[in-house]
């Protein structure tokens, strides 16, 4: 795999920044009720594509920059110095081993989400022009077919990482059946609107069955409203990111 720094970044994009972008991330993805105290999100290494950033185990409305490790595509820590690592960081290496285009991996317990990884009669699709990059709809991960029925559907090794990674193949989003889902993308920042805009669609369609049957988006319509919409990704970004440091400064944090 290549590790030239210009296929994974911008020019103007530095380890820094990235850096600071990934803190942020954590913080929109709690402030915005995506993640609680569980869940967490990574980026492909700028400048070595063979490895990613990811934060300590913790509370991810709680990360700062002290707190980004760098693993490599095992999941082995490079630099952890004995501190405590998400057990489920198999997720990340294995799907940015699978995946070269993915640069970013956010795994959620998202609460609207989590229903639908469960009744499979009732498939997750894009009913809204937010929620484009689902295209046909999410594939479900059953972790049963990977680990057996005495499985805490966790994923807790490179197999189970794997067989995760194959279920997403090349869609933007996949459930884990009684767990959560495991969003990717292009862009740290992209990544994230697809976290919070699947929890978004997760809600509306569940509130659209309720009232009837549900005219979701074609695949042309899901590619065409993907394009528009993640093209204006900056601008829900610099939203989020203000409302989640005002959350911070509000806690005395920043």
């Amino acid at each position: 795999m290549n590790t030239d720094n210009s296929t994974s970044v911008t020019i103007s994009e530095t380890k820094e920044e990235l850096l600071r972008d990934l803190v942020d991330a954590n913080h929109i993805l709690f402030n915005e009720g995506v993640l609680d105290a569980f869940g967490h999100v990574s980026i492909r290494h700028p400048k070595n594509t063979e490895r990613f950033m990811l934060a300590r185990n913790m509370a991810p409305g709680l990360v700062t920059s002290d707190d980004i490790l760098t693993f490599d595509l095992d999941g082995t820590p490079i630099n952890a110095d004995d501190r405590p690592v998400y057990l489920e960081r198999f997720i990340h290496g294995e799907i940015y081993r699978a995946r070269p285009d993915v640069m970013a991996v956010v795994h959620s317990h998202s609460p609207s989400v989590v229903p639908f990884s469960a009744v499979k009669s009732t498939p997750l699709r894009p009913m809204c022009h937010m929620s484009g990059f689902l295209g046909a709809g999410a594939p479900i991960f059953e972790i049963r077919d990977s680990a057996g029925t005495a499985t805490d559907l966790l994923i807790r090794d490179r197999a189970l990482g794997a067989s995760l990674a194959d279920s997403l193949g090349n869609d933007n989003v996949v459930l884990m059946r009684g767990h959560g889902a495991t969003v990717i993308g292009p862009t740290l920042k992209q990544a994230v609107y697809r976290a919070i805009y699947v929890e978004v669609n997760a809600r509306l369609q569940a509130d659209a069955l309720r009232l009837g049957p549900i005219e979701y988006l074609t695949p042309e319509e899901a590619n065409s409203a993907r394009e528009a919409t993640e093209g204006q990704v900056e601008r829900p970004w610099q939203l989020w990111k203000m409302r989640a440091r005002q959350a911070q400064a509000h806690f005395g944090r920043i």
